[in-house]
């Protein structure tokens, strides 16, 4: 076991001075990144936004939208080089638990089809498929549909 698994990852809200280091591992995880104004527009907008840091170093995070009893995640990322460790799970019952809190009594969220591991987490997780958006995501040949998924947030 190395260093950084046996380090216990720290959740805390996500601040605009966390921006810089949130793109760079948002650059690295995807070809399709967010960018820096769509965070900003969320924090703006008070969206719960998570940060998991292991040792200071951020290692994963989450955005969340919650509004009229149904909450949407929005990004759920593991930074690269710290996939395999839970981390994804743990951030992800860490926005169900704050949509709860908030009231909302579903969740849903939109996946590539193209990533085995996320589908696998939020099959894991509880949600199921309830549709496809076609040509939802940019992709290298040209569009990619998205898989949507949901789960019922029982008390």
């Amino acid at each position: 076991m190395g260093y950084a698994t046996e380090a216990a990852a720290s959740l805390r809200p996500m601040r605009e001075a966390d921006l810089d280091a949130v793109m760079l591992v948002e650059e690295r995880a995807y070809p399709y990144p967010w960018t820096r104004g769509i965070f900003r527009d969320c924090l703006r907008a008070g969206y719960p936004m998570w940060l998991l840091e292991q040792q200071g170093v951020i290692v994963g995070y989450g955005v969340l939208s919650i509004a009229a009893g149904e909450a949407h995640v929005l990004n759920l990322c593991t930074a690269p080089g710290h996939e395999g460790q839970g981390l994804g799970a743990r951030m992800l019952q860490a926005l169900l638990k704050i949509a709860r809190g908030h009231g909302a009594q579903r969740v849903f969220l939109e996946v590539r089809p193209s990533n085995p591991r996320a589908i696998a987490l939020y099959q894991r997780s509880g949600f199921n498929e309830i549709g496809r958006r076609p040509r939802y995501y940019p992709a290298r040949d040209g569009r990619e549909d998205a898989i949507v998924m949901a789960m019922e947030l029982l008390d």
